[in-house]
């Protein structure tokens, strides 16, 4: 199955290392960083789900739960968390799905034939409140994935919905945004009337 950005990211009931969720339930009211793992006892997946844990903070500081996925059973998962709080220095507190006949890593499009017929890529689903897929990527089984970014797209989501905006290439907090094509100069001035910079017709940035 193949997910679009805007997409409903389906639903699944699994089986986890806090006990059983149903995925939209468990959302709630919540963004959800939603990503996979190869399978446990890994070193680069121990490294990631260390610093997850570690930023645990910085996703509830944007109203973010981390939902990692392996396809390793629940009671494999908790053995791992011990490994990964030890070498990570971290306490891991999230959820681990648990995905041993790989129903959930086939319905989102983990499994990579090409790398493995059973172990999932390291896929990540940013879904917002309404349930809806936001970002996506997928990094190969061998490369750890840049934690700076996940945390700078989740920013720039919800910026973006906050107040219409755009955000330019390597944009952090606090740096000018994008005004959309598809708001008019007046509507501009209105929505933003600390003024803007019209360095194109199409190109005009703003101070929030």
């Amino acid at each position: 199955m193949s997910l679009h950005i805007g997409d409903t990211a389906p639903d699944f009931t699994a089986d986890t290392t806090t006990g059983p969720i149903t995925l939209h339930d468990w959302i709630g009211s919540s963004w959800v960083f939603f990503f996979s793992h190869p399978g446990d006892f890994t070193p680069v997946c121990t490294t990631e789900m260390g610093r997850t844990a570690q930023l645990a903070e910085q996703f509830a500081a944007r109203n973010t739960k981390p939902l990692g996925l392996s396809t390793d059973t629940a009671a494999e998962h908790l053995k791992w968390i011990a490994d990964v709080d030890d070498t990570q220095n971290t306490t891991l507190r999230f959820p681990i799905v648990a995905d041993p006949d790989l129903s959930i890593a086939r319905l989102y499009d983990m499994i990579h034939p090409e790398q493995s017929a059973t172990a999932a890529v390291r896929s990540v689903f940013i879904i917002d409140p309404d349930k809806k897929i936001r970002l996506t990527m997928t990094y190969p089984m061998s490369v750890g994935r840049n934690f700076d970014e996940i945390l700078r797209v989740i920013d720039a989501l919800q910026t973006g919905d906050a107040h219409r905006i755009a955000t330019p290439a390597d944009w952090q907090v606090g740096d000018r945004v994008i005004i959309p094509t598809s708001v008019s100069d007046d509507a501009a001035k209105e929505a933003f009337p600390q003024g803007f910079e019209t360095l194109r017709p199409y190109l005009r940035t703003v101070k929030l």
